[in-house]
């Protein structure tokens, strides 16, 4: 169980990264058609990510794009074991290990925080680690000594109920756990590689940096709510579960707006991470 004694001084932080393009960090992206440096501003800013942390976290709550139950689940699992879930590319990057433990007591306390909100949750005993957490975290938290707790998003995707579940988190900064949203703020598969991606993404992360960046917090959480009549959003998000994740972020971030961190331009796309705190 989390350290509940932590002085709001040390209230950690909750984020929104990106978590790039399946082991994108990992190979010679050349080999992807792509120039050799595309991810390489992305890997630099989250291998600097802990340094800007106000103490090292208990433990990391990770929610994942790439993981989708009917309602919140959360992976007990003390020794979770990677899931490869991309496809068609080199071999090595299906030996990658991020041998993180989990930790079963933060994940029932975080089921907890979401019953007594009134939101229906469980825990998983088997879940590993998707790429949309061990990629990232081999960089920003290489030497995998923190407690990893993956967390699903729902698969209603639905944007008031993701908030509220990040509202039921909040606790958690206090008692030194991380609360890490990983998704891609743009993800058009169709559009990226092309034109079709370069003003519509832009369009839409600078409405998404301004909604974020809004002091008053029912102003942010409703865009949010709202987000899919957000300037080009069904152009950034056609499905949104990549984007889902930062509605837990926005709501366990409570009353501070979100500040965007990092941007750069993708494979013609504009692709940024938030922070709350």
């Amino acid at each position: 169980m989390p350290d509940q004694t932590s002085s709001p001084a040390t209230l950690q932080p909750t984020l929104f990264i990106p978590h790039g393009g399946g082991p994108c960090f990992f190979m010679d992206w050349s080999v992807m058609g792509g120039p050799a440096d595309t991810w390489d501003a992305m890997a630099a800013w989250l291998k600097s990510l802990a340094s800007t942390l106000p103490e090292r976290p208990k433990a990391i709550v990770v929610i994942s794009g790439h993981w989708e139950e009917p309602e919140f689940t959360v992976a007990a699992v003390e020794a979770p074991q990677m899931i490869y879930d991309y496809s068609n590319f080199p071999p090595h990057t299906y030996e990658l290990q991020y041998p993180a433990p989990g930790s079963a007591a933060i994940a029932v306390r975080i089921v907890e925080l979401l019953t007594a909100a009134g939101i229906p949750a469980r825990t998983d005993a088997r879940r590993g680690f998707d790429h949309g957490v061990f990629i990232p975290f081999l960089l920003a938290f290489p030497d995998a000594d923190i407690p990893v707790v993956p967390m699903s998003i729902k698969t209603n995707l639905d944007p008031a109920e993701h908030i509220a579940a990040g509202q039921a988190l909040k606790a958690l900064r206090a008692e030194g756990v991380l609360i890490v949203a990983s998704g891609m703020s743009y993800h058009n598969m169709r559009a990226f590689r092309t034109p079709a991606a370069t003003l519509p993404s832009k369009a839409f992360d600078n409405w998404l940096t301004t909604s974020l960046a809004q002091p008053d917090a029912d102003a942010r959480l409703g865009a949010l709510t709202h987000w899919s009549e957000g300037t080009a959003a069904r152009n950034a998000h056609p499905r949104e579960e990549h984007l889902l994740p930062l509605m837990i972020a926005a709501g366990a971030g409570d009353s501070d707006p979100g500040e965007r961190v990092f941007s750069d331009v993708v494979m013609d796309a504009t692709v940024s991470a938030f922070r709350f705190g």
